[in-house]
């Protein structure tokens, strides 16, 4: 037996003891089964008078979707009844609740939290698209429409592409990106031809800019692809938490331990570091807790080793430093009549100073345009004692520019205090991958 949708809704089977929400068409409340197991679900409740045709077959459309999928990160429908007044999707329960009022409550999401749901996000109302639908039919909430669906154009599956572009817009900013008292302010604002420029603050990546502003195209031709979407480096689905992030931090472990062994110090602490971008996630990923205590313990050996390997690294820097110091000032006496490799060597000064005042970018822009220089003058330069200090300084260099690259990667891992904090790992163990 099944009752109407006012109070709780009575349904065999179930016990209803909250409602959670409502929406133009249905209202959600949480239930458990009457069954031995007591599963607690979520029972969404629509009342047939409430639909018109356009929304009927919505709903049909998402029941015969839902039905087929089974994925972490899309909500389980688990049966759908009915009776003579309402329809009721017997729903799996997300204790969480949806990315909405996850964003509502908490104003803005920081931007590592957003890009954790952007690599989850999936669509609440499934639909399939014919051609006729692209060409008429408009599907979904209008603050999350592309323009090309305002304008009655027609669109295609790229109007999703905007509308992620919306939600991480919202994520980021506390608003969407068109905000408005009304309706008819929303269409005017969507059809405006004018760029949506991003708020300066809060201050966010380079990456996470260029991605808002090319996912916020109005031009659907110009917007960027699902492809370049998913291969987007701040999307960065390589990280993302799976069943390979274990097995794929093991395997980088392994290497590094073999490269520490090796002597080579320089590799094994990256090879360390690339491997705690993927404990992190496998962290997130585990759900038993003996499993997820004996992952943390691991990763803080790992870590403890590789603050040990910092020191080493930076030491042989310090002397890698002094003795190209020694070379150039040998090779600027031999070259006073050479201003193309003064030139050069000075650009390579002024690398160390910036790399000396811990800017390291700075420093490999530099870095590498004076070896482009130095390796041609090495190709002209004859035969003697000039031409083995060009080849040494040269060497040098090459160096100073692959340890920048290891040290700029590393500091843009993903994983950072904030991150293993969550975790429950101590603060001793943070800094194993900050070069100084």
């Amino acid at each position: 037996m099944a009752g109407p949708c006012w109070g709780l809704p009575r349904l065999d089977g179930f016990i209803f003891t909250e409602r959670l929400g409502s929406g133009t068409y249905a209202t959600v409340y949480k239930a458990y089964a009457k069954k031995d197991t007591r599963e607690v679900v979520a029972i969404k409740c629509v009342a047939k008078k409430s639909l018109n045709k356009a929304s009927v077959e919505n709903l049909l459309t998402e029941i015969e979707i839902l039905k087929g999928i089974r994925h972490p990160h899309i909500v389980q429908l688990k049966d759908f009844q009915w009776d003579n007044d309402n329809i009721y999707l017997i729903m799996e329960f997300c204790a969480g609740g949806d990315l909405s009022r996850f964003i509502h409550t908490r104003r803005i999401l920081p931007e590592k939290v957003a890009r954790v749901f952007m690599q989850q996000l999936d669509f609440g109302f499934a639909q399939h698209m014919s051609p006729r639908d692209e060409k008429h039919v408009l599907r979904g909430s209008p603050l999350y429409m592309a323009p090309e669906m305002v304008c009655q154009r027609q669109y295609d599956a790229r109007v999703d592409l905007w509308s992620v572009g919306v939600i991480l817009y919202e994520a980021l900013f506390g608003q969407p990106p068109f905000a408005s008292r009304s309706f008819s302010e929303l269409e005017e604002k969507i059809r405006s031809n004018r760029v949506i420029e991003l708020p300066l603050r809060p201050q966010l990546s380079l990456d996470c800019r260029d991605l808002l502003q090319r996912l916020l195209e109005r031009d659907p031709s110009r917007r960027i692809s699902f492809k370049d979407f998913f291969a987007h480096p701040w999307v960065d689905l390589e990280h993302m938490p799976s069943g390979e992030s274990l097995a794929r931090a093991t395997a980088l472990v392994v290497e590094a331990v073999k490269k520490d062994q090796e002597g080579d110090a320089a590799t094994a602490l990256s090879l360390y570091c690339k491997a705690l971008d993927f404990f992190v996630p496998a962290l997130h990923y585990e759900v038993d807790s003996q499993r997820k205590e004996a992952i943390k313990a691991k990763v803080g050996q790992y870590v403890s080793r590789a603050e040990e390997l910092k020191a080493i690294v930076s030491s042989s820097n310090q002397a890698l430093q002094r003795q190209g110091t020694s070379v150039q000032g040998l090779l600027r006496e031999m070259a006073r009549d050479k201003p193309r490799l003064l030139a050069a060597l000075e650009v390579a000064s002024a690398a160390m100073a910036k790399e000396e005042a811990g800017k390291e970018q700075d420093a490999l822009d530099l870095y590498q345009h004076s070896l482009g220089e130095l390796l041609l003058l090495l190709a002209a330069e004859a035969q003697g004692r000039r031409r083995e200090l060009l080849h040494t300084e040269v060497q040098n260099l090459m160096a100073r520019a692959e340890y920048l690259k290891e040290q700029i990667k590393i500091r843009e891992s993903h994983w950072d205090a904030a991150t293993l904090d969550k975790e429950g790992l101590s603060e001793s163990v943070r800094s194993s991958c900050t070069l100084q």
